[in-house]
């Protein structure tokens, strides 16, 4: 297979491993019952004028399993941290003791657990539509080649590569999707 057609199939992976690496970021931002400190991924708090994340901040550690205790380096930053999470809206309420915030996870009901999954479910139907769209771009790549002169059995071939390599991601996502199920139906 032509160097050109090579790169198309390089770039493609590469792009659809993108976005199994994001689908993985946001499943395990959804939380299924346990108490994870990757929930406070992505909440800043002010830090003397910066946005910082809380773990920059602050000591996160997990309790129990169903608790994350939150102790700042500094006692001055325990009302901007709580501030910060009850505005990320994580749907957890902080307890701010003085000298640590506690965060209890309260037990999923059946209904919340369905919830959350659509959720999932969401999650992975974009990932699937972004490694949809990087398999349109290489197969256009590859008749914009065609159209410049590649034999029509290689760019078919190169067409065929692109395909198959989006099948596998698209098992991949259904995959990731099936155990976060388990994770979350299980009580």
């Amino acid at each position: 297979m032509p160097e050109q057609i090579d790169d198309i199939l390089k770039d493609a992976e590469s792009g659809m491993k993108k976005a199994i690496s994001h689908l993985e970021v946001e499943l395990t931002r959804i939380r299924a019952g346990k108490a994870n400190p990757s929930m406070l991924d992505g909440i800043t708090v002010e830090y003397y004028g910066n946005p910082t994340p809380i773990p920059q901040v602050a000591n996160v550690s997990v309790m129990d399993a169903r608790t994350i205790t939150i102790q700042p380096w500094e006692k001055n930053m325990l009302a901007a941290i709580e501030r910060a999470i009850m505005m990320a809206n994580i749907g957890i309420t902080p307890q701010n003791d003085g000298v640590q915030i506690r965060l209890f996870q309260p037990p999923l009901t059946e209904e919340r657990r369905k919830e959350l999954f659509k959720k999932a479910l969401a999650e992975g139907e974009t990932a699937k539509v972004s490694i949809r769209n990087i398999r349109r771009d290489g197969i256009e790549q590859i008749k914009k080649l065609q159209k410049d002169g590649l034999s029509e059995d290689v760019a078919k071939g190169g067409e065929k590569s692109v395909q198959e390599i989006t099948d596998k991601f698209i098992v991949l996502v259904d995959k990731h999707l099936e155990a976060k199920e388990k994770e979350m139906m299980t009580v």
